[in-house]
């Protein structure tokens, strides 16, 4: 079978650390604002950072007139700091965020009910990024029993970053209990991956430009990550809900040390604790095991999504040991894939890659990810292994989460542009210049020779994207 080198975006660890508590303060972000919204002081979380309130003189809330704070009145037990506190806002509102470093941005919006006697079910609302629409007619009510983080990374090309609450027009405010703003490593996203939506290898680019929505963030085979122990402070997930066909599979834990190499990109990609467990099928006979390991993800159709596959081969006793076949939605993803020949040999070596595919093709609104042996499988050895999973919804073309809507409709709705304020206008230029463009990701025929930029060795795939007809998903099974 003809094989060609493989466009998806995979890249190596930068840098050899201890699975260590202090180790998870390295990043450092540029810009780094974390805010107490509601709140004329400070507040420390459970993973012991400090949000700053939204009340002080030098906050980036600039509409603090059509808004009101609120705390609660019997905070739920437990419960971090800056869930106690909130801002409503009875019009369009603004935050704005000084950008000293141009480029990826992570966003987290956090939202919990206050116990306030307020009425929440008049609360729907938008909330804008720039050109972006984040959400759409968001209603608190839907997270009335617990806390819930919107999580984005949007690239930032300007010297603003303008966070937009605008109720919506049944509704009578806009709420939210504390923001996130941070700097995102240079080699986080990468701009090009694997495209898996026809049956020629295709490569996607521009996804650098995007903005992303991440939906599941799930560590395979081990208990929940916090942010505490991420660089980035991520929670990730434990894959039992997810997991529909374990395929006889078994849990893998590692006690010694990631190796990140040198050269690629840094650990803030995934955590130790993310690495050093795993799902894996392991053969103990001389018969190679027929089963693949599958998960499911329910998803909203209508959008692309990116999936970020982590892999880290601590199971194995040498290399050249392990291979298998990767899939996602029922495509052949990679087939036969051998971790060591990525990693220069090294065992216990991180690396990911990224594919792009329509969400829940072919599966009502279930997005799949598996792995199985391959033709290449070894008896008596590990025949398969995932360490953990990223699933990311990217926007449409008119730079929205929810639906077929931009910022400038949202912003026009309200008239805002006739009262001279400066409000709408950063928002709706960004809205006007991303319909324009259309959609950022651009596909191309991918080509013998064709290379991506992190990666040091030739990889490849098969010349055509097949499907994997036994993978059939029911909603009904997460």
């Amino acid at each position: 079978m003809a094989k060609h080198e493989l466009p998806f975006a995979l890249a190596f660890s930068s840098f050899l650390l201890f699975v260590t508590v202090v180790s998870s303060s390295s990043f450092s972000p540029v810009d780094h604002y974390l805010i107490n919204c509601g709140s004329h002081g400070s507040a420390v979380d459970l993973d012991h950072r400090r949000f700053d309130g939204d009340s002080s003189p030098h906050s980036p809330l600039i509409s603090a007139s059509h808004s009101v704070s609120l705390a609660d009145s019997d905070p739920r037990p437990g419960s971090s700091p800056i869930y106690h506190t909130g801002r409503v806002f009875n019009r369009p509102s603004k935050y704005a965020f000084s950008i000293r470093d141009p480029g990826a941005h992570l966003l987290r919006l956090h939202f919990q009910v206050l116990n306030t006697g307020l009425d929440y079910s008049n609360a729907q609302f938008y909330v804008l990024a720039n050109e972006y629409v984040l959400l759409n007619s968001f209603s608190i009510e839907a997270i009335w029993n617990s806390a819930v983080i919107r999580d984005y990374a949007i690239r930032v090309d300007s010297d603003k970053l303008v966070i937009a609450f605008v109720p919506s027009e049944k509704s009578k405010f806009a709420f939210v209990n504390g923001i996130e703003v941070l700097s995102a490593p240079k080699d986080l996203i990468a701009d090009s991956a694997q495209d898996l939506n026809s049956h020629k290898n295709k490569r996607i680019d521009g996804l650098s430009k995007n903005a992303l929505e991440t939906v599941y963030r799930v560590t395979m085979g081990g208990p929940k990550v916090t942010p505490f122990n991420d660089t980035l402070w991520r929670t990730w997930l434990p894959d039992d809900e997810f997991l529909v066909k374990p395929g006889g599979s078994s849990k893998a834990y590692y006690g010694g040390h990631i190796q990140y190499q040198a050269g690629g990109a840094g650990r803030e990609v995934g955590p130790d604790n993310m690495y050093n467990t795993a799902r894996i099928i392991k053969s103990s006979s001389d018969s190679i095991p027929k089963a693949n390991i599958s998960w499911a993800f329910p998803v909203e159709e209508g959008y692309k999504y990116l999936v970020r596959t982590h892999f880290c081969d601590i199971s194995s006793l040498s290399s050249g040991l392990l291979y298998f076949n990767v899939y996602v939605n029922g495509f052949l993803a990679y087939e036969n894939m051998d971790p060591t020949k990525i990693t220069n040999g090294m065992l216990a070596s991180p690396f990911y890659a990224d594919f792009v595919v329509d969400g829940g093709e072919g599966n009502s609104g279930i997005l799949t990810v598996s792995v199985g042996p391959s033709d290449m499988s070894v008896a008596r050895a590990v025949d398969a292994i995932l360490n953990g999973v990223e699933i990311m919804k990217m926007n449409n073309s008119m730079g929205s989460f929810g639906g077929e809507v931009c910022a400038g409709y949202v912003l026009r709705r309200w008239g805002r542009t006739r009262n001279g304020d400066g409000f709408a206008l950063p928002l709706l230029a960004g809205a006007v210049f991303l319909l324009l463009i259309g959609s950022v990701a651009v596909k191309r025929s991918f080509r013998f020779g064709d290379s991506f930029v992190w990666s040091r060795l030739a990889l490849e795939v098969p010349e055509g994207v097949s499907k994997l007809s036994s993978i059939q998903v029911s909603s009904n099974k997460v």
